[in-house]
This record gives C-alpha cells, structure tokens and sequence, in this order.
C-alpha cells in the first residue's frame, strides 16, 4: 500500500446500520416496500431486475431504508462483496443479511471503499478469516466496523474513483453493445427464418410459419448423424501421448472448435469405436448440465467426440454446414424440449434424426444467409474482445494502486492509455 496512507478501522469512517430480518409477518403484511438482498448487491454494481418485497412497520421503516450514495457490504454468500446504492428505486429498503454503511465526515468517498474491499477479498486475501465460521461464513457488523482499512486524502480517493468508474463505464457499454448486437441476431434469426431474406410469402409447417418454397423435412433425411465414444480410462495407450483431438459436450457452445482439452491416441481409434470427423462437422451436445444440451458446435479440425455428442454431416451437400449451424442455433428452445428421460433429461440419435429443419432450396440464398449472420456474429465477438480486455484492464488497475506500485496519478495516465488501445 501507498506509504502515505494511514490506515483506521472501517467502523470509524461509517455508521454501519443493520437490515430487516425476513418474517411470516413481514412476508404476509401490508404496505410492502422493495428490498435489497444480497444478490442484488455485486461488485461494484446493482442487479435490481429482481427485487422482493416486504411490510416494514412504520416506526421501523426510517432505519431500514437505503439512501443514495450508501455502502452495501454483503454479510453473507461472497462476504464483503458491496456497491453503491444509486437512488433509482424510492422507496427502498435492505435485507439483515446486508450492512449500510454511512460515512461519518465529509473526507470519506465510499466508492473507494468498494474498491479496495474488492481488491482485499477477491485479490489480496488480507481479509481471510474476516468471516464467522459457522455452519454458514457471514461477516457480522463487529468483524466488518474492526476491519482495518486505508484511508487516503479525499482527493486522491476521487482520483482513484474516477479512474476505475471510467473502466467500469467502458465495460458496461461494450457490454451493453454486444447485448444489443446478440438480440440483433436473434430478431433477425426469426425474420429469416419465418419470411426469408426478401420477405417471402409464408406456408404453415411443422416449424411453424416459414419461407413459402423453402424444404421442410427430418434432420435425418439429408444428414449423417453419428455420435461419438470414449476409450476405457483403465487403458494408459488410448489417452498417454494422444495427439487426436477428443470433445466433450462441455466445449460445444456455439463456436468453431479447434482445439480440446483431452486427445486420444492412433491406437484408440483404430481398436475402439471412435470415429474420427472432419472440419466442418456440427456437434449437437445431446446430454449436458444447465444450457449445454442442444448447443451446437462446428470442428474447425478433424476431431473425434465422446458419446453425448450427435456429429452432423450432409453427405450430398443440399445443406450448408454453415446454414444448418445458424438453424439449429435458431431452433435451440425446441431442441432442448425435445430430451426425455426422468431427472436428467437427454436427447439421442434418434430424435436428434427426427428434429425438423427447413432450408432454401437454392445454395446461394443459404450462403446469403450465412454471411448476414456471421456479419453479426463480428460485431457480437468484437465487442466482447473489448469487454474482456477492459475487464482485465480493470484488475491490472485494481491491484497496482490498492498495493501502492503506482500513484493515483500514475495510474490515471496508465489508465487512459490502455483503455484507448482498447478501444
């Protein structure tokens, strides 16, 4: 840390207030006003598209409300994670399970504060323990006002604020840009899809309304699907020293695929039942945790696949590979509904066979469609390149100035300069 910060406990720079417990009164009474949880509360950001509500007695409800500029520090889940409370919602109040904090004098910026107990729990470790250790970690109101926290001049708190809010703003914005750009694509997805790429006139199908003139049949009908396996485990001479890439579902998600986490050996292709596929080869994940079932992938190389991937090819080319991603990325939802099974719903072969697609008969209309999408699958991918340099601009920044390597100046001119190449 700078040499010319003292360093005092948190307690002494902010009133630290308590929330309202959650009850059946609470939950079942009148006149309920929003509240914030903890997982409203994120770094250095609010997440209120979800809020809960709950009747606070009136005597009660002046301490229990949030003001604009006040310090929320999460008692529990990711301890001492904290935001600012931005005044958007009137009135609002907070959950127990979150601090208020209040700066008790002008020369405290509580934004600062929700920088260094970022860079103190996520990078420095220097809270570690700061927690009860109870049958849940929560960080009471004592251990939080004890934590011992720096305390630079007002100004040079401002500068640290300004320096990394505008990181953040970039952030958000390119954030916010690659949202716009993927909901781009799904709304254009639907309009080609449903009307073509000149508005065509609309038939009825199993699909739904599409393309008059445009194919509607079973996967199976024009594509070889196959599937994949995995070589025994037990023996060392189909994994030690494999150089034959082998893709699990995990890394099928909507991307070229040119590179695995595993490789099997020439001997295990050759004695057990793994085919090996060329570029340009869809993977449909047919089993997978959360969102992974249905996601389809394309081999930028030749690669085999375990078992729970359906590996899509259409031998006589009626079909762009390209096209037919586009598609089945289209038709995702349907796909997903289509698994059976009890807890652990999965697809096979023969309903992936059975899923219906629909396509123009004319391979340069495919094409046409292809590069409208790739066109904004550009812009979706480039923004999110800037998003992740910004977000590892923003850690570099964190870590330099709460452990003192660089100024507050210095780190405004680091600042600017490698946000501008970011850009």
């Amino acid at each position: 840390m700078s040499d010319t910060w003292t360093w005092r406990p948190l307690g002494d720079l902010f009133k630290i207030g308590a929330g309202k417990t959650m009850t059946a009164a609470a939950r079942a009474g009148d006149d309920k006003v929003p509240f914030l949880r903890t997982s409203n509360v994120l770094w250095d950001r609010l997440d209120l598209s979800s809020l809960d509500e709950m009747s606070i007695p009136t005597h009660e409800l002046p301490d229990k409300l949030v003001e604009p500029g006040d310090l929320l520090v999460c008692e529990g889940g990711e301890i001492g994670r904290a935001a600012i409370w931005d005044g958007s919602v009137t009135p609002m109040a907070f959950q127990n399970h979150l601090h208020r904090l209040r700066p008790k004098s002008d020369d405290v910026e509580p934004r600062f504060y929700v920088y260094f107990l970022e860079s103190a729990f996520t990078q420095l470790g220097i809270f570690e323990g700061a927690g009860n250790k109870t049958t849940i970690p929560n960080l009471s109101s004592s251990r939080l006002a004890a934590l011992q926290v720096p305390h630079p001049s007002l100004s040079e708190q401002k500068v640290i604020v300004a320096t990394l809010g505008n990181i953040r703003e970039a952030e958000m914005l390119h954030g916010q840009l690659r949202a716009g750009a993927y909901e781009l694509k799904r709304a254009a997805m639907e309009q080609v899809f449903r009307r073509g790429l000149l508005g065509k006139n609309q038939v009825d199908s199993l699909l739904g309304l599409i393309p008059e003139g445009w194919v509607v049949e079973e996967l199976g009908n024009s594509h070889s699907v196959q599937t994949g396996g995995t070589p025994s485990r037990r023996n060392p001479q189909y994994w030690e020293g494999g150089t034959i890439p082998w893709v699990k579902t995990a890394e099928v998600s909507y991307s070229t695929i040119t590179e695995t986490s595993e490789h099997i050996t020439a001997i295990a292709l050759e004695e057990t039942n793994v085919k090996l596929f060329p570029a340009g080869t869809l993977l449909l994940a047919m089993y997978g945790q959360g969102v992974t079932r249905g996601k389809v992938g394309k081999l930028g190389i030749r690669a085999t696949c375990n078992q729970a991937c359906a590996a899509i090819q259409c031998p006589d080319g009626i079909v762009d590979s390209d096209y037919l991603y586009y598609f089945l990325e289209w038709q995702y939802e349907n796909i997903r509904a289509r698994a059976h099974g009890g807890q652990q719903q999965n697809l096979n072969l023969d309903i992936v066979r059975k899923i219906p697609i629909a396509y123009p008969r004319d391979p340069d209309e495919q094409k046409e469609i292809v590069s409208l999408f790739k066109a904004i699958d550009q812009k979706v991918e480039l923004h999110q390149a800037r998003l992740d340099r910004l977000r590892e601009l923003y850690q570099r920044v964190l870590l330099a100035i709460m452990t003192g390597e660089v100024s507050p100046d210095d780190v405004v001119h680091a600042a600017r300069t490698s946000e501008g190449n970011a850009a």
